[in-house]
């Protein structure tokens, strides 16, 4: 089954959820994330808000938001549904983690690193925060750090090898020795 016959199934399995149950708040938040698989970022951002609409609370459902809005370029709606889902669970990692990227989109170092080492001390084997902590030396062009967290990410369970060829965050460091043999490695494996 591809990745979108997968969406579609997903997606027609949370419709039919809603239509015997319009209250359920998390069958909102589920299609939202197949339509944002999908890239479907209208239809996905129009099924977190009726979710939030029915449990404001549900801070998970403004990470998932905010990452819509991060992929969209709207960076500060997704920086204020990450502090959202901070302020109602502040020991969610993942809210830290993805809130430290996108202000390193924005180019807000001091920002951006403070939010990823937070979620590494919530978490340690976040691995997704260990990728972000490896990214964000990469944007400033530290290989030997970049390296060392890519590495303890990897070491953890982190696998999408495709991300860490194409992401633009590791454009800085493509050239550097220690991020060929990460690459190299993982042709191997």
């Amino acid at each position: 089954m591809s990745k979108k016959e997968k969406c579609e199934h997903v997606i027609a399995h949370y419709t039919k959820l809603i239509e015997s149950n319009p209250g359920d708040y998390r069958a909102y938040n589920n299609r939202g994330n197949a339509y944002q698989q999908r890239g479907d970022y209208d239809l996905s951002l129009a099924d977190y808000d009726e979710a939030l609409e029915l449990n404001p609370s549900f801070d998970l459902c403004y990470i998932n938001r905010g990452n819509t809005y991060q992929k969209t370029g709207n960076y500060e709606r997704a920086i204020a549904d990450y502090d959202r889902a901070i302020a109602l669970n502040p020991k969610n990692s993942m809210a830290y983690n993805n809130r430290g990227f996108v202000y390193m989109l924005m180019q807000k170092n001091n920002e951006a690193e403070m939010d990823i080492k937070k979620s590494i001390d919530l978490n340690p084997n976040n691995i997704y925060a260990l990728n972000s902590m490896a990214e964000f030396y990469a944007v400033l062009g530290n290989a030997p750090e970049a390296c060392k967290w890519l590495k303890k990410a990897i070491d953890k369970g982190y696998n999408n090898w495709v991300y860490i060829k194409t992401s633009g965050t590791y454009n800085n460091i493509r050239t550097a020795a220690c991020f060929k043999q990460i690459i190299s490695k993982s042709a191997k494996g």
